[in-house]
């Protein structure tokens, strides 16, 4: 089929492997965080809880055991996704390079509703974002290991500063990779053609 000048035709932007540990990740995050809730409830390290509602798993070992479940689900899932990014060059594509100064630029534009959005291209606050939230799940795995098994593996207790310490490192990561959630929402929703390819794997480019 021939597509005239300046007409549309659909390309894969994002590869089915993409796609589908993108989602997986989603849900395994989804579940930690909630069952992280309940179980910070059970021993609140600040003067507050979180409402019984919003958490997953019903009582301390519930939430133990569906915390357990996602963490080792997120552990395989994102060693296969960061494999396949180093691999086959997805994240030097993606991600690279990361310029703070033109994240700051797109946050402006993007709050006055101007932030242009290519299919398949990483705007300068996606890439920061990607990056900053891959560091901070590599960093609640770590910690929350530290927390499982604080003898067995007491040099990474001890490289976290302690157990009340990676307690503490746990709760702040948890509290980051939320609020990329709620910035990274807000972006696939606000800015057009970012949230449906992350479905069908195709955008609209013009020829």
């Amino acid at each position: 089929m021939v597509h005239a000048a300046g007409a549309w035709k659909p390309r894969t932007i994002h590869p089915l492997f993409v796609r589908v540990t993108h989602w997986v990740n989603a849900f395994a995050i989804f579940v930690m965080v909630l069952s992280g809730w309940r179980i910070y409830n059970a021993s609140p390290l600040f003067g507050f809880e979180f409402p019984p509602g919003f958490t997953l798993g019903g009582w301390l070992a519930g939430a133990l055991a569906w915390h357990f479940a996602a963490m080792w689900l997120l552990a395989l899932n994102g060693m296969a996704y960061l494999a396949y990014g180093i691999v086959s060059g997805h994240f030097r594509r993606s991600f690279l390079p990361i310029s703070l100064r033109r994240a700051l630029d797109d946050v402006i534009q993007a709050s006055r509703g101007r932030l242009d959005h290519a299919p398949g291209r990483y705007n300068a606050v996606q890439r920061l974002l990607y990056v900053g939230v891959i560091l901070t799940v590599i960093v609640a795995i770590v910690s929350g290991l530290a927390i499982w098994k604080p003898v067995q593996l007491q040099g990474v207790t001890a490289l976290m500063g302690g157990y009340e310490a990676a307690r503490r490192v746990h709760f702040f990561a948890m509290a980051a990779i939320v609020a990329f959630l709620v910035v990274h929402i807000g972006l696939a929703v606000g800015v057009k053609g970012v949230l449906a390819p992350m479905f069908t794997g195709r955008a609209q480019a013009s020829q």
